[in-house]
């Protein structure tokens, strides 16, 4: 039982009722949403968090993925229910209809994107930020407290100053937009919140990897800058961006009489999981005084891996870091978060004094600078608590060394497709993403088209969830191993599976050609 506060205002509160001859308090009745039976309620509510964490327990024994029969769709489109349903039935749904055709990223065998799969640990927190319903736009409360204490260990982790500011955020894209707009802020100034881009008179511009995540050019897009404004910038043979093309695009540009801003290095790109060279990039930025951002969306994380982290030399210089804590940190979607070496810069670029919003220095009003003065959300959810229950229950080093085993299987899996001949590696394999293919030899086959039925096989098979990608123009079956329940025989299993069905397939066509 919850124990109560240790100074009560109960008491002065009765008294003052008393005091003004009010009626005590009614019982409670039918006109809330709450249960009419509280007994009934907390037994079913039980037997969902059994079925949830068994779930979790045997995943091993489900499909990673399986299709969704047509009938089980067609569910999905009644009409708006007008009548209450009972809880149990509406559960029994779920576990029927909804449970078995998820994703599947909880499963050890998705490697498909880089998807977190999430623990139990976070399950119930998250289950406690439900019941606790707060709304971390601001206000005075324990809540916003939790999200501080995260952005000092966020602070710590990559090494920023006490002055840093951070936010919690649904992911990397949005954090990424939020980077763009305090970087476009810095560059003209607070006031282009009001007047609008066109009339500063200044043409911006980015830059960013061939290989960066798409949501950088999003970020030019709804920041009002135009995606045309952001130059792409070739990789080198380890799929880096080139620091010499580079310089070269900045100083074209200036030339050109334009105004480079922002550049947007990756730690973890999203093909191959290359991470550019931070420190060069970072020294770029500096000497053309130009915005550092970092997109690290799942490989900033690899801070927490001593084995890993002198690989992210650099990330301590960045202005801004975008990055996930639903990938590799294992928290339950969604938890992105954006970092700012400059607080008072981010501060200005978000904070929208209003009547509503007043702040006091004493009452639920206090506490400012508030979360919402850091971003565009005024309601916010508790994302910060699932992340505090992850950190505190494992602990920062338990967490790095899942990490480093992520990649440690990376290279077991990389050895054995050198080792099939059946398989060809198509990209070096520098954090735990993994790009191959099956070799088809016959001229009568496109292999592209071999390997994008192979990765359809494979999901469909329920062993093991690749995806695909493109590396130097070649379809390739792409490995995310994110998954801290993923093992080797995990992906023994997937490696058998994958020649085993690309045989199948290539047999099948040599046969139908034949005929």
């Amino acid at each position: 039982m919850l124990a109560p506060p240790e100074t009560s205002p109960i008491a002065s509160l009765d008294c003052l009722r008393r005091t003004l001859d009010e009626p005590e308090p009614r019982s409670p009745d039918r006109d809330t949403l709450d249960p009419a039976d509280w007994h009934a309620f907390r037994v079913q509510a039980h037997r969902m968090l059994d079925d949830i964490l068994d779930y979790t327990e045997h995943i091993r024994e489900r499909p990673v993925w399986q299709p969704i029969p047509q009938p089980v769709r067609d569910r999905f489109r009644d009409p708006l229910p007008q009548q209450p349903a009972n809880l149990a039935s509406i559960h029994d749904t779920f576990l029927r209809d909804i449970l078995p055709y998820s994703v599947g990223n909880a499963h050890p065998g998705f490697m498909g994107w880089v998807h977190g799969g999430g623990t139990p640990v976070g399950m119930l927190a998250e289950m406690l930020a439900a019941g606790l319903n707060a709304n971390l736009g601001g206000r005075d409360q324990i809540p916003v407290e939790v999200e501080r204490q995260v952005v000092r260990w966020v602070r710590e982790l990559f090494r920023f100053p006490d002055t840093a500011s951070g936010l919690f955020v649904t992911g990397t894209s949005m954090a990424n937009l939020i980077a763009v707009l305090v970087a476009r802020t810095a560059a003209i100034g607070a006031t282009v919140r009001r007047r609008g881009i066109a009339r500063t008179g200044q043409r911006l511009v980015a830059y960013t990897s061939s290989a960066a995540h798409g949501s950088i050019a999003q970020a030019m897009d709804l920041a009002g800058l135009g995606s045309d404004a952001l130059r792409i910038i070739p990789v080198n043979g380890q799929y880096q961006i080139g620091t010499q093309a580079l310089e070269e695009a900045i100083a074209r540009d200036k030339s050109a009489g334009l105004t480079p801003f922002f550049i947007a290095a990756t730690a973890g790109t999203v093909d191959v999981g290359a991470i550019d060279d931070l420190t060069a990039v970072a020294g770029i930025a500096q000497r053309e005084k130009v915005w550092f951002h970092v997109d690290g969306a799942y490989g900033a994380l690899a801070m927490l891996a001593p084995d890993l982290a002198p690989r992210l030399a650099g990330i301590e210089r960045a202005d801004s870091l975008a990055f996930d804590f639903n990938k590799w940190g294992q928290v339950p979607y969604d938890a992105g978060f954006i970092l700012v070496r400059d607080g008072a810069l981010h501060h200005r670029a978000f904070a929208s004094p209003a009547a509503y919003l007043r702040r006091e220095t004493r009452g639920m009003a206090a506490g400012s600078p508030w979360p919402c003065d850091y971003g565009p959300d005024l309601s916010r959810g508790f994302r910060a608590l699932k992340t505090w229950f992850t950190i505190k229950a494992y602990g920062a080093a338990r967490l790095g060394a899942m990490i480093s085993k992520t990649c440690v299987l990376a290279q077991y899996l990389k050895r054995c497709i050198e080792n099939e001949p059946a398989l060809e590696l198509l990209a070096p394999v520098a954090l735990n993403i993994v790009c191959f293919r099956y070799r088809s030899e016959n001229p009568a086959e496109n292999p592209d088209d071999v390997n994008r039925n192979i990765v359809a096989d494979l999901q469909e098979s329920g062993i093991a969830a690749p995806s695909s990608t493109t590396v130097n123009g070649r379809l390739a079956i792409r490995a995310a191993i994110v998954n801290h329940r993923t093992n080797q025989s995990d992906i023994d299993a997937f490696l058998e599976a994958a020649v085993r069905l690309g045989s199948a397939r290539v047999h099948c066509c040599a046969k139908a050609c034949q005929l």
